[in-house]
């Protein structure tokens, strides 16, 4: 049975959301969001720079209080604005309608790029699966696309429930996975220091470099950790949508951080139990080693489900999110007007159509590696143009309505503005290619600002 409110509420207007979302869908869109395909890597990565039980947990552990403290600070921001459309809501008031289109852009393109990569990965894992299927994985990822905008396209509930089901359904299975490793494996020191119960002829453990060594290995591992963590942000692009967004935004944010960062440190806790840490640290796939110590043959067709569960809910929630931002930017005049419109069901239609379209383009002809290196740039960008604005309008506007404020601010901003900062240094001087990419990507929106803005009417005070 519907909730009061949405039985009573009448008809939207064509060019209004509804607000009909809670906390539930929040935590799912920001598991959903963040939990992919990734997490079935990086403990691999992560083990072999830092090579010892403690510290890689200790990553995993600074790798939350990062996201937890970006979360903080960007529910203020969303509470105080609640608006569809993300990061270009607060650059656009803080910093003007250039920088709301420019963040704005960015966000979109990327969220075409991060889509596209994800439903290309979707297309192999099924015909590793599936190999007798009559279509390549092209073809796959194509139709997986246009599925999840079918859902869209039926409505905010129906995108809702599937983010709660599909967000819940990956929970669960990589729940099992974690309780079949502590349920397989004997007691093992976190450390990696004593000897391996598990065969006794296995090869020592290495132990954690030290001094100039072990600081290199701390920033790519913690390059690694906080991408991983990336997406926690999701609950933003439906600020406007949420029925009580001055409480249930904060709660979204904060709630599926937690909930992100608890599976996380699960995961690597269970390998550790489960593996000795050097088989971690020479392993692509670390979840994979670990199903085969327990399932044996099964191992690869498990972890192929695992990850196709894992990214079904990161397209859902990806193709969701991103007609938002066209929708924002459209609706606060710095975007065509036609961008605007939704659908009595609560979907920006147009926004989703070009969004599905553009990503489909990128899967046929796109270059992931170019792709996915850019759009990790610019996500971090993001960061940094969010913690910016809070900072500004906390300066020039102290008066502004702030149903939520940040506990550690300005402590906590600075630091994840340092972070993001250091971040996107580190990305200028061992990725230039890609950097060099996504800062054309910025250039290209000034031309793109003054073409729309003749073809749009003036933005709204």
């Amino acid at each position: 049975m519907s909730p009061p409110d949405q039985a009573a509420a009448p008809p939207a207007p064509p060019s209004t959301l509804l607000h009909i979302l809670g906390v539930s869908f929040g935590i799912a869109g920001a598991v959903g969001g963040t939990v992919g395909a990734g997490i079935l890597r990086t403990p691999g990565l992560v083990t072999a720079q830092l090579g010892s039980g403690p510290l890689i947990v200790a990553a995993w552990v600074a790798g939350a209080l990062y996201a937890l403290l970006g979360a903080l600070a960007v529910a203020e921001l969303g509470a105080s604005l609640p608006r569809a459309g993300g990061w270009t809501v607060y650059a656009r008031r803080a910093l003007g309608d250039q920088a709301g289109f420019t963040v704005g852009w960015i966000d979109w393109v990327g969220h075409c790029a991060g889509l596209a990569w994800v439903a290309v990965t979707i297309g192999d894992y099924t015909i590793g699966l599936l190999p007798a299927l009559p279509v390549g994985s092209k073809a796959v990822a194509l139709l997986v696309l246009v599925g999840f905008a079918l859902i869209q396209q039926l409505g905010l509930e129906a995108g809702s429930l599937s983010q709660k089901i599909l967000s819940l359904g990956k929970a669960i299975a990589f729940l099992g996975l974690i309780t079949a490793c502590f349920l397989h494996a004997p007691l093992r020191d976190l450390a990696g220091l004593a000897e391996p119960l598990l065969d006794a002829a296995e090869p020592a453990e290495p132990i954690a470099a030290s001094g100039i060594s072990l600081g290199i290995g701390v920033v790519f591992a913690m390059q690694a950790v906080i991408t991983t963590y990336d997406g926690w942000h999701s609950p933003i692009y439906f600020a406007e949508e949420f029925a009580e967004p001055s409480s249930d935004l904060p709660r979204s944010l904060v709630g599926g951080v937690l909930s992100v960062a608890g599976l996380y440190l699960l995961v690597n806790l269970a390998l550790l139990r489960l593996l000795p840490v050097s088989r971690i640290a020479g392993s692509v796939l670390p979840l994979a080693d670990a199903a085969e110590v327990i399932f044996g043959a099964w191992s690869a067709q498990l972890i192929v489900v695992l990850a196709l569960i894992s990214s079904f809910g990161l397209v859902n929630a990806v193709v969701m999110g991103a007609p938002r931002i066209l929708f924002g930017l459209s609706r606060d005049g710095l975007f065509l007007p036609q961008f605007a419109a939704v659908s009595a069901s609560g979907t920006p239609v147009l926004g989703l159509v070009v969004t599905t379209a553009s990503a489909g383009l990128l899967v046929i002809f796109g270059d992931f590696t170019i792709l996915l290196g850019i759009a990790s740039f610019l996500y971090v960008l993001l960061y940094l143009s969010g913690i910016t604005a809070l900072v500004l309008l906390r300066w020039r506007e102290p008066d502004l309505e702030r149903p939520f404020r940040d506990p550690g601010y300005p402590i906590s901003a600075a630091i994840v503005w340092l972070g993001s900062f250091a971040f996107l240094v580190a990305a200028i001087r061992n990725d230039t290619a890609n950097s060099a990419g996504a800062l054309g990507l910025i250039l290209l929106s000034f031309p793109l600002h003054r073409l729309t803005r003749r073809l749009t009417p003036s933005p709204p005070a």
